[in-house]
């Protein structure tokens, strides 16, 4: 049996959907919006978390009036329905913010379904919790400033980073991030163009990147002539992330990793995720979870995922405080397993 045809046919009651605003301002300069999305019957909460980037995205989906679910579904009957429709009010800025959005439905009703029937998504799945290893996620800002990582590091000496490279890093950046920090994920960000996050193809960052950081994962880099060269002896640690949204993606994949990022909201729906993850484990990959600065739920579900399918790597799943400046009382890497009692959420 496979993973998904555990939860398939999870029968599940929904008398009503409601939407929740979820705000944090993250210095120096960005405010995050998020949107938790609760289904409810039988006496039961369900919730997931809508990682949409874009605010107006966000606003225009909390003002209107939430999708019509009531009814009894199956989980695969609920998802293909979700998968039929357009869950965005206005068209999204960013077309695959359509799949993080269905996302958040989906891991509601996965976790809305169990709760109803009494059971945890670790039993069902008949995979153990356990203590997830993470890492702090960060870019450096524009002129970058390794300060943000090392003020870090400082703080939070056993715990590693996952930073992203930017065309402006120098010599002088990287060396001091590289003393400074364990770095164990490099993000090239090869895979958003036209977007705001998109740093092109520069094959000198490559190239530098990958001679600082010798024991670092190297995530999406735009492959072409040159970048392939400023890469040549580093193809084992490169990794992917963007270009995966299923689990058939990774043989349109122009270097086969040995370790890829899973980002559940990034593929959409719960098949397509436990797809990847029957994938990875047949071709004998490794993974690592991947954060979309979630403010709620949709932590506690990345991080639950970490601890049944990959709780021993660099896990971009770090507690919600870490996206803010360094401060007293967080929780060191690993973070104990806390499975609710039932459902898909994780109690800290």
């Amino acid at each position: 049996m496979s993973l998904y045809d555990r939860v398939r046919d999870l029968p599940i009651t929904i008398g009503a959907t409601r939407l929740e605003r979820l705000e944090l301002a993250i210095p120096p300069a960005y405010n995050r919006v998020t949107t938790v999305v609760h289904l409810e019957g039988d006496g039961h909460k369900g919730v997931g978390e809508d990682v949409t980037y874009e605010a107006g995205d966000a606003d225009a989906f909390q003002q209107a009036s939430p999708p019509d679910l009531r009814g009894e579904w199956t989980l695969h009957a609920l998802s293909t329905t979700l998968g039929a429709m357009d869950l965005f009010p206005v068209p999204p800025v960013w077309e695959p913010s359509r799949n993080h959005r269905r996302w958040a439905f989906e891991a509601a009703a996965l976790d809305l379904g169990l709760r109803q029937a009494g059971e945890p998504l670790w039993r069902v799945l008949g995979i153990e919790p356990q203590p997830v290893e993470f890492v702090i996620s960060t870019g450096l800002g524009e002129p970058p400033d390794p300060m943000r990582v090392l003020e870090w590091a400082e703080a939070a000496p056993d715990i590693g980073f996952k930073v992203d490279a930017t065309p402006s890093w120098t010599r002088e950046v990287a060396r001091a991030l590289a003393d400074g920090a364990r770095v164990d994920v490099v993000d090239l960000k090869g895979h958003y163009p036209g977007t705001p996050v998109d740093p092109g193809a520069d094959p000198r960052l490559y190239a530098m990147v990958a001679e600082e950081f010798p024991d670092a994962w190297l995530e999406d880099p735009r492959l072409d002539a040159r970048t392939r060269i400023a890469l040549a002896g580093a193809e084992d640690r490169i990794t992917w992330d963007a270009p995966l949204l299923a689990a058939t993606d990774l043989d349109q994949m122009p270097v086969r990793a040995s370790t890829v990022n899973v980002k559940p909201s990034r593929l959409g729906s719960l098949e397509a995720l436990l797809g990847l993850y029957k994938r990875i484990r047949e071709d004998g990959l490794g993974a690592y979870g991947g954060g979309q600065y979630e403010l709620g739920p949709g932590r506690g579900q990345i991080q639950y995922l970490a601890s049944l399918f990959h709780p021993d790597a660099p896990n971009d799943t770090s507690p919600v405080g870490y996206h803010l400046p360094p401060g007293p009382g967080l929780p060191s890497s690993p973070l104990a397993p806390g499975p609710a009692a039932t459902g898909f959420c994780w109690e800290p």
